[in-house]
Parts: structure tokens; sequence; C-alpha cells
């Protein structure tokens, strides 16, 4: 353990000064070109923190349905059908902070918001989010507190758009057969693998 790091003094020491491209995109705001990026994005990893600790859950939807700007430090993101566990959700109503990043398919950069959220049931912003008549039960109202984009060195390391780097489709184990080893076959197997397309075309909304 001598070569532990365990200050931030030792940690600054080690890295050194970030440059002004890396502090200067920072921003307090949506700005145009962040809007371009966040419209752009389908998917993102939501970040929240509770008494029992942190969450972080994927969320994705259409294209330009992910989240909606409300204004340049309001988001909306509509909480669409999952699988009621609710983690997220839970830590917002008693810590009010989190973190998102946004991908964007074949784009190498990266989105990073940071704020704080409340959760609004108001059925006409529900409403309005509605798909396939099918509405959300809940919109998370996120205040930004800030915004930059992360450069594209991890995307381009994992080769995450990378057609060859796509695992083979089979080689890894099922949600099926994870559920039915973890529950000794009682919950899982392949009844719920073969299942999974019908269910997911009734529950996507």
């Amino acid at each position: 353990m001598t070569h532990r790091i365990d200050t931030v003094e030792a940690l600054e020491a080690l890295y050194g000064v970030p440059n002004d491209a890396s502090t200067v995109k920072e921003v307090p705001r949506i700005t145009p070109e962040y809007r371009a990026m966040i419209e752009a994005s389908p998917f993102l990893a939501l970040a929240t923190v509770g008494p029992e600790g942190l969450d972080c859950s994927p969320r994705g939807d259409r294209t330009g349905e992910l989240v909606r700007i409300a204004d340049e430090r309001t988001l909306l993101l509509p909480d669409r059908r999952g699988n009621n566990r609710i983690d997220s959700l839970r830590n917002i109503v008693r810590d009010p902070r989190v973190a998102l990043m946004f991908l964007i398919p074949g784009h190498g950069n990266a989105l990073r918001v940071n704020g704080r959220a409340h959760i609004s049931a108001d059925p006409a912003l529900l409403e309005s989010f509605g798909v396939e008549g099918k509405a959300p039960r809940s919109v998370a109202v996120v205040v930004v507190e800030s915004v930059y984009f992360q450069c594209a060195r991890a995307v381009i390391r994992a080769g995450l758009w990378d057609p060859q780097a796509r695992v083979a489709p089979g080689s890894l184990p099922t949600p099926g057969r994870i559920l039915a080893s973890l529950s000794e076959g009682q919950v899982g197997g392949e009844p719920y693998d073969s299942g999974w397309a019908a269910r997911a075309k009734e529950t996507m909304w």
C-alpha cells in the first residue's frame, strides 16, 4: 500500500494542471452546440445517489425523444417502462443530485450533464410524452448545473462503434440463464428468453 494515493494534493501532483480545452468546455447551461448533441442522442446513463448507495441506470428512446430540452437550464426525462425497481427515482426523491452521460451512435464524443432533479407526475406533462397512446408514469425534471463534452479517447479505445468489435450472438449468458442460475431454476430459463420478443413488443412504452 506504499503507493496508495489518498489526498487530493498527491493526486494533483501526479496528474498536473488540466489544459484550457479541458476546462473552458464546461458551462452551466445548454449551449446551441450541446443542444445538438443532446437531440442526436438516443441513449444516456443516469447516475444517482441515495442512502443505500449509488445507482447508474441506462435510458434509451427514439432519437430526439430521449429527453426534452425545456430551456437552457432544464431537461425533462420521461421514465419509460422498465422493471419497476425505481432505484433511480427512489434516490432522486431523497437526494436530488444527478449525473447524465449521453452517447451518440457513430460519434466519438460523449456529453455529460450534472445537476439536480425532482420527479413530476403532472398529468399534462406525462401526456405530452405519450408514445403509441402510452404515457410515462413520471418525468424527471433536471435543473442543469454543468454541461461539457467528453473527448473521444474512451470510445476509440473501446472500439464502441466498430462493427468488428461486436460480441458474437450467443457468446454470453442469456437473461433467462442468469435468472435460472441465481434462483435455482425458480425464475427465468428458456421460457423467459423465448418470450422476450413478445413481452418487449407489449411493454416497450
